[in-house]
């Protein structure tokens, strides 16, 4: 790599620390909708978004009404626009650690910056853990599916095999046999099932084998699902549960966790049926809390949510007999001394100048020291 000159190094300011009514942690469906709720309730909403969505492997997402086939990363790059629109940011990052700070959540950001935020919404998702079968999930969100909801419609008439790894995993089966009558359902690894359940399916005429699988491969314009007794069944497409996890370890310093799911497939994080933790202050919406929820219904969920913290902040302000703005304090800590400038514009100030002849966000235009400003990366990218 050579010799590094150091006079070529460059001096790295002090770690800027944000003010803000809102931290949002994830900026999938839930996150953008429940910012979208709250930034045209006036108040300053931050989005930090690492970009590893659950749907990432999928090229389209279903049982969306007014956006049915849609690729998942336009639904999130349209719902950024729409967030920057009325004020609020979208950062690119990764949250490391949130935990009190006074009256506020201080949340550690993976650029060195940090948010001090009123209230925080989490909405980081989940994680999927696929069993461990060679070949799975290289083909995850495309030959392998694991909800009839999401993608049963897409192989209609095909040849589906469904691995069963719990004995909970036969649950979707009359769906799928609904939308195909070439179905094949593999009891991996000696899985024990409810032995009626399976005479119900052999019954209407869905084969049932018992078995290992060892891997999916390609072969012959199909995929080959090959058991260890060296049995290869040809299919178009795998029907596989998945074990979930939630993504909140940044969440520890506050003393939450994940809780076991009641199905017994994983963890989540526990909240009311308005969102709030055991927490005070700190929400959750989406896969987070109900790894069963479509995009449609996490969105849905998120803006829900989204205006619980509004009602939240709305009664803590009339209590203190105030009506803060978010916007201004941010303002008010950040320049009241020593001026700071990151060299990205807020939403903001994006809203306000766009389409100007002098836009300071274009190339074009040079910024000034002290205009207000995101952190490193507050265009997202």
């Amino acid at each position: 790599m050579g010799t590094h000159d150091s006079s070529h190094q460059h001096t790295r300011g002090p770690a800027m620390v944000r003010r803000c009514d809102v931290a949002v942690i994830g900026g999938s469906a839930a996150g953008l909708a429940g910012a979208l709720q709250l930034v045209r309730q006036r108040r300053s909403v931050i989005v930090i978004d690492d970009g590893t969505p659950r749907n990432a492997p999928a090229e389209h997402m279903h049982s969306y009404l007014g956006r049915e086939g849609a690729p998942p990363a336009e639904l999130r790059a349209i719902g950024r626009g729409e967030v920057r629109s009325y004020g609020g940011e979208v950062l690119s990052g990764r949250v490391l650690d949130v935990r009190r700070d006074g009256e506020r959540f201080r949340v550690e950001l993976s650029g060195g910056g940090a948010l001090l935020a009123r209230r925080v919404l989490v909405a980081s998702g989940i994680t999927d853990e696929l069993p461990a079968i060679d070949g799975l999930r290289e083909r995850w969100g495309r030959e392998v599916i694991h909800c009839p909801f999401c993608h049963g419609w897409e192989v209609r008439d095909r040849r589906v095999v469904q691995i069963v790894t719990s004995p909970l995993a036969l649950h979707p089966t009359p769906l799928m046999r609904n939308l195909t009558d070439s179905l094949t359902v593999v009891l991996h690894d000696g899985v024990k099932v409810d032995t009626e359940a399976v005479r119900r399916l052999e019954a209407s005429g869905v084969t049932v084998i018992e078995g290992t699988v060892t891997r999916l491969t390609d072969a012959d314009d199909a995929l080959g699902i090959d058991l260890a007794d060296g049995t290869r069944i040809a299919a178009d497409a795998v029907l596989v549960g998945a074990r979930f996890h939630a993504r909140v370890e940044a969440l520890s310093g506050l003393g939450l966790a994940a809780t076991p799911h009641a199905t017994g497939f994983g963890d989540v994080l526990a909240a009311d049926a308005t969102g709030r933790t055991e927490v005070d202050g700190v929400f959750a919406a989406g896969n987070v809390v109900d790894p069963s929820l479509q995009v449609l219904p996490a969105a849905a969920n998120g803006s829900m949510v989204g205006a619980q913290i509004a009602f939240s902040l709305a009664d803590e302000d009339l209590a203190a007999s105030t009506r803060q703005s978010g916007v201004e304090t941010e303002w008010d800590g950040r320049y009241s001394g020593e001026q700071v400038w990151s060299g990205n514009p807020n939403g903001t100030l994006v809203a306000e100048v766009a389409g100007s002849p002098r836009d300071p966000c274009s190339t074009s235009a040079p910024a000034r020291e002290g205009m207000p400003s995101g952190s490193p990366r507050a265009d997202g990218k």
